[in-house]
């Protein structure tokens, strides 16, 4: 079977970490505009951003970036319960992101409500919807793809431990009385001559 590379943390890692880092800046942008229609307090211009309408969007976006993170450093099962957690942030994100969108009414209802200490949900008109919900959402869920792939391939991914283990030592070549072969094929002392000889090859 061919490698796919895409499931590599070469390609994982760069686009969860970036619909990470976007998500996370979009916690301070404007997601939602609207025009309250109260009775009591007129009209007025509302605007929620990501973290109003998202609770724990910058935490979600953590935990993307984190899983993908700990996935690169950890051994295999941790690798793969990391990358689950990063996948299931990525499509929390993507859900949240385009419920902001489908219902930017409600929301901003009940954010206009709050900010004016009371209770319920305030009629709001003349809505409109940044590009920073759509933007977080498409970065999510091809986060989410990337990090699908990366689980698939979890497998051939490689550890800090891995990449710094010392390689090992070849064996030499024995001959047929149990010594070691030289570089030319000459017999090299071993072990059994010594005790042959009444020497603890212990004592070298």
């Amino acid at each position: 079977m061919s490698r796919m590379p895409w499931t590599g943390p070469r390609i994982v890692l760069p686009v969860a970490l970036a619909a990470a880092a976007v998500a996370a800046i979009s916690g301070r942008r404007t997601w939602l505009t609207g025009q309250t229609a109260d009775a009591v307090l007129g009209s007025a211009t509302i605007r929620a951003a990501g973290a109003d309408v998202v609770p724990g969007l910058v935490a979600i976006a953590l935990v993307l970036g984190a899983g993908v993170l700990a996935a690169a450093t950890a051994g295999p099962l941790a690798r793969r319960i990391a990358l689950i957690a990063a996948a299931s942030a990525g499509v929390l994100l993507s859900v949240l992101s385009l419920r902001a969108v489908t219902s930017a009414a409600g929301l901003l209802g009940t954010l206009a409500a709050e900010r004016t200490s009371r209770t319920g949900s305030i009629p709001v008109q003349d809505i409109a919807v940044s590009p920073w919900p759509w933007l977080v959402a498409a970065a999510a869920a091809l986060a989410t793809v990337a990090v699908l792939g990366g689980l698939a391939g979890a497998g051939r991914w490689r550890g800090l431990s891995q990449r710094y283990d010392a390689p090992s030592t070849p064996a030499l070549p024995t001959s047929g009385d149990g010594s070691a072969a030289g570089s030319r094929g000459e017999r090299t002392p071993v072990a059994w001559d010594d005790m042959d000889k009444d020497i603890d090859p212990t004592a070298h």
